[in-house]
C-alpha cells in the first residue's frame, strides 16, 4: 500500500480511534528499536507468517533513513536450505536479549509453544509488542499491544499497513487545522481519478 492509499485510508478513518492508535503503537515500535540501535524480530503464528509487514518495514526503514526498523523475520518452518533471510527459525526467540524488540503478529490464538518462547524472550529482557485480535495470554505478555477486535470493520492486514507507514514517519502529524502535504496530495488524487459526470 503506497503513501497515497495510506493517506486515503487515514481520511476514511478520521474520527475513529485507529489513526491515533496505530500511530501510538508505531511510535512505541520505532522508539524501542531506535533507542536500542535495532534488533527487531518479527514473528507470526504457525498458520500466519507476516511477510507483508516485514516487506513494508524494510521499505519504511529505507525511506525514512531508519535502518533499525528493518526486521528479522522469524519463521516456524524455516529450513537450513532456505535463503539466509528466510532461514531464521524459532530458536532465535530463545536467543533474544535485552535491547531487542520482538513484534508478534497473531490473527488467531498463537499457541502454547509460541507463547512460551515469547515469555522466555521477555524474561531475557526483550521488549515484546503484539498486534493481535484479542488473545489474552499474548496481550498479558506484551509490553504494548494493539488489538483488532473481530467485530470491527478493519482487519489485521489493514492495521499492519497503518502501523508500518506510521513507523516510518520522521515527525509527528501536523495539527488537524493545517492539512499535511500527503493529505492534500490524497485529495488531489481523488479528484483526478474521479469518473467524469454522466451526460444525458
Amino acid at each position: 500500500m503506497d503513501a497515497v492509499r495510506v493517506a486515503l485510508l487515514r481520511d476514511v478513518l478520521a474520527g475513529t480511534e485507529w489513526p491515533v492508535a496505530t500511530r501510538r503503537f508505531a511510535g512505541t515500535l520505532r522508539g524501542s528499536v531506535v533507542s536500542h540501535g535495532g534488533g527487531l524480530l518479527l514473528v507470526g503464528t504457525q498458520e500466519y507468517e507476516p511477510w507483508h509487514l516485514a516487506a513494508h518495514l524494510v521499505d519504511e526503514a529505507a525511506w525514512s533513513g531508519t535502518p533499525e526498523l528493518s526486521p528479522t523475520l522469524v519463521r516456524h518452518a524455516a529450513r537450513a536450505s532456505d535463503p539466509a533471510h528466510l532461514a531464521v527459525g524459532l530458536g532465535r526467540l530463545s536467543a533474544a536479549r535485552r535491547g531487542e524488540t520482538l513484534l508478534v503478529v497473531s490473527p488467531a490464538a498463537p499457541g502454547a509453544g509460541l507463547l512460551e518462547r515469547v515469555h522466555d524472550a521477555r524474561r531475557a529482557g526483550a521488549t515484546v509488542l503484539a498486534l493481535d485480535t484479542g488473545d489474552r495470554d499474548l496481550t498479558a505478555l506484551a509490553h504494548e499491544s494493539l488489538t483488532v477486535p473481530g467485530d470491527t470493520d478493519l482487519d489485521l492486514d489493514t492495521v499492519q499497513h497503518l502501523v508500518s507507514a506510521a513507523a516510518g514517519e520522521n515527525r509527528l502529524p501536523a495539527p488537524r487545522g493545517r492539512r499535511r502535504f500527503r493529505d492534500r496530495l490524497s485529495r488531489l488524487a481523488d479528484q483526478l481519478t474521479e469518473p467524469p459526470p454522466a451526460r444525458w
